[in-house]
């Protein structure tokens, strides 16, 4: 979408500064990504602005021997796709001002779109990311841990992880989706105890794996406040779990495979996968010798006075990586973590999606590996996200998240069945019901900024007017509805001439800013970015729909406005699977 006008508008500028010749290093589409589209307030005009300081820094790189004179770029010549170039002044900077022929940006806007949309995906990456090779991005996110609830926090690492997964693989990365399970460490010792207190079976743990297992962890955690020979039990117990005693393995597998299956469960209704499973046990204390032989030939791995081992990061802080008895910590299975995924993925870069909390933790983890000189130990990068407060159900405290999505289905079926809109029958199992809710759960958290903590309230993301998910489905059910029930077919070629109202231009306009909020969402690793685009784009939808009619309109018009509607539908479509919905088709 616009990518040919931008790399024209590029090239005009390289030729009114005289560059006759470039450098092997630069490409057209480097300058490109920085001109934007003009907001609404310019009207119909299709403008493209170029900040100064965007084109010296850009030139300034590539043609570190040439000086730029933005004097010269202002004296490009109008012809049939320039039709007038000036400067603009705002409070920050001054952009150079680039008027563009309407009828041509609408025409390669909306026939790019449409005429081949897996193409139209293909060229949009290509012209973001230019000098991208095929990236390889490990993304570990959602990481809930089987002895405790799947709780809010796990689920922002699942939304976000899953959106900046979609996001690179919309970009053509090769991403790797790896959720890193819990099922080691001290806390699980106190699971084994607290299932020897309750009496469990394993044929009453398979029926409901995740309540029981946290209710046995919760009455040891409780018993041990008081009872310190239980916190003893509890570690000889995760002591013989790292030392592979069989009987409690073999349990221990049993446990951890019921909690799986339930979890895929929870995924699934997210509309959520993973290609990998991992779990941290893989990483026990007999299997990380290596990397303290590792630590210590460099000269940094130390033994306290009592038995712990550290790691001294930048000659100020003390890290313990063993305990006393030869039990391992959560850091030193992450440190195998990395290593092992390293030489499985040869990645390019590997994102841990985790909440603020865990900072301290990563720094360690990452100074860690580069006192290892790891040469890719600089491409890990800790993805931080603010907590959600008060999320509960309407009926009190929970801790279960399938609990807390079973309530947002209920609720939608019955403001569905309340609603004179509704197009299907519904019921509380119904399917559609079940979008719709998590629709709303996912888009009231992307739409927050990430590192932010907010404050959960359900009429605000249930509701079904105003931005949120609901907004999203509700107009691409109604983009739906037209292509299937209008009654008119999409031309062959877009007529630009027959797209002229000022609700046309603007849609269009903003349908042709999709790559630069994809852009924008990137660079940032914000979802905010594209959730206010497209809840934007949504209200010039319907706006567009109140003006341009297609049924009963002249045929050939009506084809016009189809084809609009159409690439409307197309962005949308894609921006909501991006951020990870299941669009719908009615609702």
């Amino acid at each position: 979408m616009t990518h040919k006008l931008k790399g024209y508008v590029s090239s005009r500028i390289l030729e009114a500064l005289k560059w006759k010749t470039s450098p092997n290093n630069f490409m057209p589409t480097l300058l490109s990504n920085h001109i934007t589209i003009g907001k609404e307030k310019n009207g119909t005009n299709i403008e493209f602005h170029l900040s100064r300081t965007s084109l010296k820094k850009v030139l300034s790189t590539s043609f570190s021997d040439k000086e730029v004179n933005m004097s010269e770029v202002k004296n490009v010549v109008a012809d049939d796709i320039i039709c007038d170039v000036h400067e603009e002044v705002t409070k920050r900077d001054v952009s150079i001002v680039f008027q563009i022929n309407r009828n041509m940006f609408i025409k390669e806007v909306l026939q790019d779109i449409t005429c081949d949309t897996v193409m139209w995906r293909k060229t949009l990456a290509q012209n973001l990311l230019p000098q991208s090779k095929e990236n390889k991005v490990v993304i570990e996110y959602s990481s809930p841990n089987i002895a405790k609830p799947f709780h809010m926090g796990h689920l922002r690492s699942t939304i976000i992880g899953n959106f900046i997964a979609n996001l690179l693989e919309f970009l053509s990365h090769k991403v790797v989706r790896l959720n890193y399970l819990g099922d080691w460490g001290t806390q699980f010792g106190l699971l084994q105890v607290g299932l020897e207190m309750c009496g469990y079976s394993e044929t009453l743990i398979k029926q409901n794996p995740m309540q029981l297992l946290y209710k046995a962890y919760v009455e040891a955690n409780k018993k041990a406040e008081t009872d310190s020979s239980i916190s003893a039990k509890a570690r000889e117990a995760f002591h013989c779990l790292e030392e592979g005693n069989t009987e409690n393995m073999e349990k221990w597998k049993l446990f951890r495979y019921y909690t799986e299956q339930e979890l895929r469960h929870v995924y699934q209704r997210l509309g959520i996968c993973f290609d990998e499973y991992k779990w941290e046990s893989e990483y026990s204390a007999k299997d990380i010798g290596s990397i303290l032989h590792s630590l210590e030939a460099r000269g940094i791995l130390k033994t306290e006075s009592d038995g712990r081992q550290v790691v001294e990061i930048n000659q100020q802080w003390r890290v313990p990586i063993m305990k006393s008895d030869g039990s391992t910590l959560y850091l030193t299975r992450d440190i195998a973590a990395a290593l092992d995924r390293y030489d499985h993925h040869k990645f390019t870069e590997m994102l841990y999606v985790v909440d603020n909390a865990q900072t301290d933790h990563f720094t360690a983890l990452f100074g860690i590996l580069s006192n290892m000189q790891l040469p890719w130990a600089a491409s890990l990068k800790h993805v931080k996200f603010g907590r959600i407060r008060g999320m509960s159900t309407r009926k009190g405290s929970v801790v279960f998240l399938t609990d807390i999505l079973d309530e947002v289905r209920d609720i939608m079926a019955k403001k569905q069945q309340e609603s004179r809109t509704t197009k299907v029958f519904l019921d509380k199992n119904e399917k559609t019901t079940d979008i719709l809710g998590t629709s709303a759960v996912i888009i009231n958290d992307l739409k927050q900024r990430r590192q932010r903590d907010y404050e959960f309230d359900w009429n605000r993301a249930l509701q079904v007017q105003g931005d949120t998910g609901v907004k999203l489905q509700y107009t691409h059910c109604r983009l739906w509805n037209l292509e299937k029930n209008c009654g008119t077919s999409l031309p062959l070629e877009c007529d630009p001439s027959v797209l002229q109202e000022p609700e046309a231009i603007f849609l269009i306009k903003d349908i042709a800013r999709f790559n630069e909020v994809i852009m924008k969402s990137y660079e940032e690793l914000e979802a905010c970015v594209l959730v206010n685009y497209l809840f934007r784009f949504c209200n010039l939808i319907n706006r567009a729909f109140d003006i341009l009619q297609v049924k009963n309109e002249d045929v050939y018009v009506g084809s016009q406005r189809l084809l609009l509607f159409h690439a409307s539908r197309i962005v949308l479509n894609q921006g909501m699977k991006i951020l990870g919905l299941q669009p719908l088709h009615q609702m």
